[in-house]
């Protein structure tokens, strides 16, 4: 509760600021189960463009955070280019980072897991994440739960998560929204301002 009270104190009368976390969407897809997957993201391409152009007309931080598929020399710069250099750089192509986007390397499922990612939202005063990309069953998943374990207000557009089996899919969603009071909605309708 404590983390939470100061982010009330430092950003006034909300929880304070919305941040865009889109996980793992630089994907070379050469993986066991990419061709699930990518048929997933697909679909949730769409929604994971809205939501990069929504938050960058309310000025709200966006933040890729992104395996490192075991490369500790990886930067933001050579994750894109070969996800670019993959099998579906269609899929890379229009959500890349651009300028004044931050960009967290992480090595297992969760954003949070031995990453700077709560030193930076702290930062940024931020007290409700955003979370999209792939994969829903996994990644959002574990991120989900560890941003509500540290008092963030968490978000999941479900037009906007790729799973790889919609069944799995289906659970972790259910899940986030019963055990992480997660707010379940549509890339379209979520909120940038203070939630109320």
């Amino acid at each position: 509760m404590e983390r939470r009270e100061t982010r009330r104190r430092r950003h006034g009368d909300g929880e304070g600021a919305t941040a865009l976390v889109v996980v793992d969407m630089l994907n070379p897809y050469d993986h066991p189960e990419a061709e699930e997957l990518a048929e997933h993201v697909e679909g949730a391409l769409p929604g994971v463009e809205a939501l990069l152009r929504r938050a960058g007309e309310a000025e709200a931080p966006v933040v890729y955070v992104n395996d490192n598929y075991g490369d500790w020399n990886s930067s933001s710069e050579e994750l894109a280019r070969s996800a670019m250099d993959g099998k579906r750089p269609d899929l890379v192509d229009p959500i890349l980072p651009v300028e004044g986007q931050s960009f967290v390397v992480k090595a297992r499922h969760s954003t949070f897991y031995e990453t700077p990612l709560e030193y930076l939202l702290d930062q940024m005063g931020v007290g409700r994440l955003v979370f999209c990309g792939q994969v829903t069953e996994q990644c959002i998943l574990y991120s989900a739960l560890d941003a509500y374990v540290r008092h963030f207000d968490v978000v999941i557009p479900t037009d906007a998560v790729a799973a790889i089996y919609d069944d799995l899919g289906d659970a972790a969603l259910k899940l986030m929204e019963r055990n992480m009071s997660a707010d379940l909605t549509s890339a379209e309708e979520v909120g940038w301002g203070n939630p109320t």
